[in-house]
């Protein structure tokens, strides 16, 4: 699960000023449930995800992930979190151009520390997961922007993490390719029991979603089951 109370991120703004990224957010996200945060630019989407995956320590307000509060963590900590416990899904999928979509998978969990065959095998698991078991060896230049797209959410599987974060996962992908991801991170989700945020621009799939969150200045501005 994922707690989010009373949480407020601000930043400085002019000489004098402050800016407040999120303000007095609450917002919870239990096991198996899919949630689609949607928004204007700048209304503090990417501050959501930055605080919920500790990559940014709020100002104000506690962030607890399976009853674990993080907020107070250190850097150390934090890194060991995002690690184990939490999967990232950037906009652009950022594969290293030079390994293979298996060996991409097995580099995280070599950084884990753990068994090369473990790791190989989960490895395999997770691209069978997203229906590439079959692109194992292919490198990200023979891969289509939607197959490097299912990497990405592979590789943030790896170590089974309880939360997964996906930022626009549909920004670069037509309609249809669009379409399968979201559907995908949604089968993934009930299936592997995650709390997952996705920030999604394509209101048109935010039905695939358990639930809906518009963020507007920061604030938690409309509420909604779909």
């Amino acid at each position: 699960m994922l707690n989010l109370s009373d949480v407020t991120l601000t930043y400085p703004d002019g000489e004098n000023g402050t800016l407040n990224a999120l303000d007095a957010v609450d917002l919870t996200v239990p096991a198996g449930q899919m949630l689609a945060l949607v928004g204007p630019s700048g209304s503090g989407k990417s501050s959501l995800l930055a605080v919920a995956g500790a990559l940014v320590t709020p100002t104000s307000g506690t962030v607890t992930i399976d009853g674990t509060e993080i907020t107070g963590a250190s850097q150390a900590e934090r890194a060991r979190l995002r690690l184990n416990h939490i999967g990232l899904v950037f906009q652009q999928p950022q594969l290293m151009p030079s390994l293979t979509a298996l060996e991409q998978l097995q580099l995280v969990g070599v950084l884990r520390g753990a068994r090369p065959r473990a790791v190989r095998d989960a490895a395999r698991q997770a691209l069978a997961a997203v229906g590439l078991d079959s692109a194992a060896k292919r490198r990200p230049h023979q891969l289509s922007g939607g197959q490097r797209q299912r990497v990405n959410i592979a590789r943030a599987l790896m170590g089974e993490p309880s939360v997964l974060l996906v930022d626009e996962p549909t920004s670069a992908l037509d309609q249809h390719r669009s379409a399968e991801v979201m559907e995908l991170i949604a089968t993934l989700t009930r299936e592997r029991g995650t709390a997952t945020v996705v920030v999604t621009h394509d209101l048109e799939f935010v039905d695939v979603a358990d639930r809906s969150v518009t963020l507007r200045d920061g604030r938690l501005a409309e509420h909604a089951t779909v």
